[in-house]
């Protein structure tokens, strides 16, 4: 896992309509179209890194030690990154 590049958001969140299909692999039985249970939105990228930056870099950087993302038991796609961490995180492309 790493960090490769930087994304916008280019659409707020949505149902994700794959949920309602049964013939797809995300497909929710419990999920209703007038009640959905699934989100999506739409990215854009920004930007490619130069180089990837690896989650055991990110682990190893005394700067970043009270960030979540590089705790135990933290699911590593949806995380908040404050500013000061995220600019920290660039510094070392």
């Amino acid at each position: 896992p790493g960090i490769v590049g930087v994304v916008e958001i280019a659409r707020a969140a949505y149902p994700d309509h794959t949920a309602f299909d049964p013939n797809d692999p995300h497909y929710d039985p419990k999920s209703d179209p007038n009640n959905p249970r699934w989100f999506m939105v739409d990215v854009r990228l920004v930007r490619h890194l130069d180089r990837k930056i690896t989650l055991d870099e990110l682990k190893a950087c005394p700067e970043l030690a009270d960030l979540a993302l590089v705790k135990k038991g933290n699911r590593l796609s949806i995380m908040p990154v404050e500013p000061l961490h995220w600019d920290f995180i660039l510094s070392l492309e």
